[in-house]
């Protein structure tokens, strides 16, 4: 298997990028903000097992027939960026009323869930980012390839749950501290709301890779 001095070189990348705030980070940053801890908690959970299953896509080889056509990798990708988007129009048109608050309670953790994992599955750079980034580090002269990528994967996975709770812990200590503010809660459906839409705009100006 993996040299152990691989492993921690890859730990240490992986690390790097994951302190790094992308988009998946402002994603989950931004529904622990609207909508508590556990709601942002259950968000790292979803994303993370996205990613689990594009990494074990990326390990089987199935992540190179995407890769190899534009017109499946266009076709994620707008899809993907069409329901961010619904998700922020939807967001910025909540009631600022006291409606606002029952429609969040009514929002079951288990919507949340799904609601994060088809952020994450359905956009392609994900697995891109996989197919590209976990072989640098495979030795195929140490074994099973397919099961370096595996080992490698989850240990990116594991990593990023641990960053990603952390990011999500802090947005909802620092939205509880604020609870109060109805100028902070007025403002934070909207800040949810663009980078829902923001994200969107992103994958879907994200040109297919080649």
């Amino acid at each position: 298997m993996i040299a152990s001095s691989q492993l921690y070189l890859f730990a240490g990348a992986a690390l790097v990028l994951l302190l790094i705030p992308g988009p998946a980070v402002l994603y989950i940053t931004a529904r622990s903000a609207s909508q508590g801890r556990m709601a942002g908690i259950v968000s790292v959970l979803a994303i993370e097992t996205a990613n689990f299953l594009q990494a074990v896509a990326a390990a089987l080889g199935l992540s190179a027939i995407l890769m190899s056509s534009a017109l499946a990798f266009d076709g994620v990708k707008y899809l993907g960026a069409a329901y961010l988007i619904y998700l922020g129009v939807r967001k910025l048109l909540a009631p600022d009323n006291g409606a606002e608050a029952e429609v969040v309670k009514r929002e079951s953790l288990s919507h949340i869930y799904w609601q994060g994992f088809f952020v994450n599955i359905l956009n392609p750079k994900t697995a891109l980012f996989f197919f590209a980034f976990l072989p640098q580090f495979v030795d195929p002269a140490r074994g099973n390839v397919i099961g370096q990528n595996l080992l490698l994967g989850a240990i990116f996975v594991g990593l990023a749950i641990i960053t990603d709770s952390l990011y999500a812990l802090l947005a909802s200590s620092l939205a509880e501290k604020l609870a109060g503010n109805k100028s902070f809660q007025k403002g934070g459906r909207y800040f949810a709301g663009l980078v829902y839409i923001g994200l969107g705009i992103t994958t879907a100006l994200a040109g297919a890779k080649k």
